[in-house]
């Protein structure tokens, strides 16, 4: 794979998608985590609508980890698979205020302790908050990377580990959100939208 290739594809990603996601809505630590919790398999649109309200009502950790599953159902309900997030969340939020003193962990290693927590989303929350350079690997970063033959891994840790290499550091961060973005207007899984892709050039799929 040449340098220039990937440098390439990399320039139209910013062009097009831009370098730097705007943030959800939050106003402490804790709230950001649940906001990327909440955005797995959802829109950030569907998020984001839901979250000033949410965090009225559940402003600190603990008022989260005290409310009942259903109050928290009914507060996340426009958000896809809202009953397995809500459990997710109060949990926890539960093991924020118990297990942590209140404080979200500030490593990996303890954020992969917390219940609905994966690396994806840990990795996420890293990068958001602390700027800590890190590559997340969704459904979209997962299928467009080994179209663009920048991975081969058979699993989203393989292929984290794989993009680390290929990809300079600062673009760690921006990746996901770009791919996410081409994913879902152009590359799409079922039928990938080829003839309108501005990477076509640089496509082992196109090339087939």
């Amino acid at each position: 794979m040449k340098k220039e290739y990937v440098t390439r594809v990399l320039e139209k990603l910013d062009e097009i998608y831009g370098v730097r996601k705007q943030g959800f809505y939050h106003k402490q630590l804790w709230q950001l985590l649940a906001a990327i919790m909440l955005s797995a398999q959802s829109t950030d649109k569907q998020v984001e609508e839901v979250l000033p309200q949410l965090f009225i009502r559940f402003e600190q950790a603990k008022d989260m980890a005290d409310a009942s599953l259903e109050e928290i159902e009914d507060a996340i309900r426009s958000i896809g698979l809202y009953k397995n997030k809500a459990r997710n969340l109060k949990k926890c939020c539960q093991q924020i205020a118990e297990e942590f003193s209140g404080e979200v962990p500030k490593d990996i290693e303890g954020l992969l302790k917390l219940a609905g927590v994966g690396r994806k989303t840990a990795t996420l929350f890293l990068a958001d908050y602390y700027g800590i350079p890190g590559v997340t690997v969704d459904t979209h970063v997962f299928r467009i990377s080994k179209r663009l033959g920048w991975a081969t891994g058979k699993n989203p840790v393989q292929v984290e580990l794989e993009l680390q290499k290929v990809l300079p550091e600062e673009h760690w961060n921006r990746i996901n959100f770009q791919l996410i973005y081409h994913g879902r207007a152009v590359c799409t899984a079922r039928r990938a939208k080829c003839d309108a892709c501005v990477l076509a050039d640089w496509c082992e799929r196109k090339m087939e």
